[in-house]
């Protein structure tokens, strides 16, 4: 069943009612305060410049577990050369600039559409949305960015510019932060490579129910 949402209310009906393929419900708007009630109970904007803003909750959710994160040799070997150097919320208006004209195969246009740049640069500047940014030579040639609940982290997009660049993002991320999960959202053969793995919207939901949802940096979980 679609949900209709208020525009005055930035509530959402319960994740469980989404329809088969996760959609859940219609409208609304991309405030602060509306994202983060999405995120906390398991809820993403998911849309293009020709709809209105959809909003998803995945009856199963694609998942990274940090310390089962598979690395290949090749990425092995890379990380011992230091073929990459990483910052953490440097450029993440760069960032995510770069996810929105990444070209997808497959894929025609982005669902990083303007007016979600504009709310996720805000979510930025709030202190929810963090970016890893991946360097070769002192460009930049890939990352990744998200919202973090608690010591979740909803991973939204990937850029590289480079072979492996996206990945030593991820990789980067799940080594260097106590996080407790990598929300990956919706399968891929690629994340599914390097260990994602299915879990339960009910499993999500209890385990986002624990965390301590406030805005912080990466930093902090050091």
């Amino acid at each position: 069943m679609l949900f209709e949402l208020d525009p005055e209310r930035p509530v959402f009906p319960h994740p469980s009612l989404a329809d088969e393929d996760g959609l859940l419900a219609v409208g609304g708007d991309l405030s602060a305060q509306r994202l983060l009630n999405a995120y906390s109970q398991g809820i993403f904007p998911w849309y293009s410049e020709e709809t209105p803003i959809l909003w998803y909750a995945p009856h199963e959710r694609f998942v990274l577990y940090p310390q089962k994160i598979k690395i290949s040799k090749s990425m092995q070997k890379a990380f011992a050369r230091n073929d990459f150097a990483f910052t953490t919320n440097q450029l993440f208006e760069q960032v995510i600039y770069n996810c929105s004209s990444a070209y997808r195969k497959g894929q025609t246009g982005t669902w990083i559409v303007s007016d979600m740049i504009k709310a996720y640069i805000h979510m930025h500047q709030l202190g929810f949305a963090h970016s890893i940014e991946v360097w070769q030579n002192d460009t930049l040639v890939g990352g990744l960015y998200g919202i973090l609940v608690g010591k979740v982290f909803c991973g939204e997009s990937m850029f590289s510019k480079v072979p492996n660049a996206s990945k030593a993002a991820l990789i980067y991320l799940c080594q260097n932060y106590e996080l407790a999960l990598i929300d990956c959202q919706v399968h891929s053969r690629h994340l599914e490579n390097m260990g994602a793995e299915n879990m339960s919207q009910k499993d999500y939901l209890a385990l986002l129910e624990q965390q301590d949802y406030k805005a912080h940096g990466l930093s902090e979980l050091l």
